[in-house]
Formats: structure tokens, C-alpha cells, sequence
């Protein structure tokens, strides 16, 4: 077993009257770690376990993701992602303000719930996602937000073809994760369902104005880091520049999934950061 699995605790907190699985590990200052599409919080296990002891880490499945289910009338709109968050860490009784982490669709989540209670965070780390109004959708999202289409594509997601697809796009990750994402993602009805609602749901060109405005004004108040694995097929780097903060740091050689790729070194710059 995972040697985090064997020191956390893992529940179920409801949260907008809804089921959420929660993995929760040691004592100090508060790390929430949210995780995109189509993990769980599995993918932080790593990162965790390399960041040690003195920290209370609570990584969560995002609703409708792995073993969570979704809010009955979640529109996944950016405030309704920002009261999941509040709630979240209200229902688990965390004491504030707490280090926010996150990667892909969970910095939606984080960074919407950051702008609305600035003074809940005491720092920010994101990973190769958007929160502005010029992304541009990649090949897969676009097909997953036509109807029709991405119900043809996703029933068409057997694990070969996940495993062959995630190797071209990301060659760093093993199988054997593939497999275990595989299983917690594209293999459960649910959860496919839940990615075509999140990716027909999001507009950038609309969705992020204001938005965008009011993170760059908070990052002036709140200390943020940017960690970017430069070889992602779904984020351009210059977008790592983007979000307002000068401490951004580039990773030519990882992708997409840098907290999985290079757990050891993600690790050590949050540990440095904390303690800055």
C-alpha cells in the first residue's frame, strides 16, 4: 500500500448535501490539493509523501470525479466552484487561511474560491492550467464539447486507446498510472458524463471576464508560485506567465501532469515556498 494511504485518513464529507471523498494527512499548516481532469486525488500521493511531515494535507475528489459524486444542480459555473471549496474546508473544520495547490480544472475550483476569500489563502501554487480569457481549446476538448461527438468519443475510451492517447501526450507517465486513472476516470459512466458537463459548461472567452482582473490584483496580496512542465500539448507555456506573479519556474522537460512526472522536485519548491 501507498505509504500516504497508510497515514491518512480517508472519509466521506458531505458537502452541499452531497458525498465528497476526502484523503487527509498529518498536523500544522493546512495544504488543500486540488486535481483536474480526469484524476483524483491519487495523483498528489506522491507529491505528498515527498513533502514529509508538519503539514496537514487534505486532497479531495472534485465533484463528479473518482469517488465523488456531484451536487444535484451544480452548473460547475466559477462561483457556484468557489462555494464547493468554502463548504469543502468549512465541513472539515480547517483552520485558515491554508496553502492552495492546484493543477488543470482544480485551479478553476481553487483560484475562483481564492479571488472570493483572498483571506483564506496563505499561498498559491498553480500548474499548468488557464484562468483567461484567450485559451484556446485543444483537439480533445473540442471534440468532448460537441454533442454527439464526445458521447461517440468517450464510449469509445477503452483502456487501450486511453493508454495509447496518454502515451503520445504524455510519455512520462507509466502504464501502470495510466491504468489506475483509467479505472477512477473513463471506465466509470459517471464521471465521463461529469468531463463532457465541465468542458461543455466552461466558456473562456466568457467565463474568466473579471475574473482574470481581480486574481492579478489579488496576487499582489497573496504570494503566489507558477510550476510548469513546458512539454504539455494542452497549455502552452506562456500562459505560465499570465497569472500576475514573477515567480514563475519552467520544466522543459515535463508535461502536463508535472506533480506526477517529477513528484521529488514539485515537492521540494512547495516546501520552499512554504517556508519563504
Amino acid at each position: 500500500m501507498n505509504a500516504i494511504h497508510e497515514q491518512a485518513v480517508e472519509k466521506i464529507v458531505s458537502v452541499q448535501g452531497t458525498p465528497i471523498f476526502v484523503r487527509e494527512r498529518g498536523v500544522g499548516e493546512s495544504v488543500l490539493f486540488l486535481h483536474g481532469v480526469p484524476d483524483t486525488a491519487d495523483m498528489w500521493d506522491d507529491v505528498i509523501n515527498y513533502l514529509g511531515e508538519g503539514y496537514h494535507t487534505i486532497a479531495p475528489d472534485m465533484p463528479g470525479m473518482g469517488r465523488s459524486s456531484t451536487p444535484e444542480g451544480f452548473d460547475f459555473s466559477l462561483e457556484l466552484k468557489a462555494e464547493f471549496v468554502d463548504d469543502l474546508l468549512d465541513g472539515l473544520g480547517v483552520d485558515f487561511p491554508v496553502h492552495l495547490v492546484a493543477h488543470d480544472f482544480g485551479a478553476h475550483y481553487g483560484l475562483a474560491w481564492a479571488v472570493r476569500h483572498p483571506e483564506r489563502v496563505r499561498s498559491i501554487t498553480v500548474t499548468n492550467t488557464s484562468f483567461f480569457t484567450d485559451y484556446q481549446w485543444h483537439q480533445s476538448a473540442q471534440m468532448w464539447r460537441t454533442p454527439v461527438l464526445g458521447e461517440v468519443v468517450m464510449a469509445l475510451a477503452t483502456p487501450n486507446m486511453f493508454i495509447n492517447t496518454m502515451q503520445k501526450n504524455a510519455p512520462n507517465l507509466s502504464v501502470e498510472h495510466l491504468r489506475r486513472v483509467y479505472d477512477m476516470s473513463f471506465a466509470k459512466p459517471n464521471v465521463r458524463r461529469t468531463i463532457l458537463r465541465m468542458y461543455r459548461t466552461r466558456n473562456p472567452q466568457q467565463d474568466f471576464i473579471g475574473w482574470e482582473d481581480e486574481l492579478r490584483s489579488m496576487v499582489v496580496r497573496v504570494p503566489m508560485q507558477v510550476l510548469w512542465g513546458d512539454a504539455d500539448p494542452f497549455a502552452a507555456p506562456t500562459y505560465a506567465e499570465k497569472f500576475g506573479t514573477r515567480n514563475v519556474q519552467h520544466f522543459a522537460q515535463y508535461g502536463h501532469w508535472l506533480p506526477v512526472e517529477a513528484p521529488k522536485i514539485y515537492a521540494e519548491r512547495l516546501a520552499e515556498f512554504f517556508q519563504q
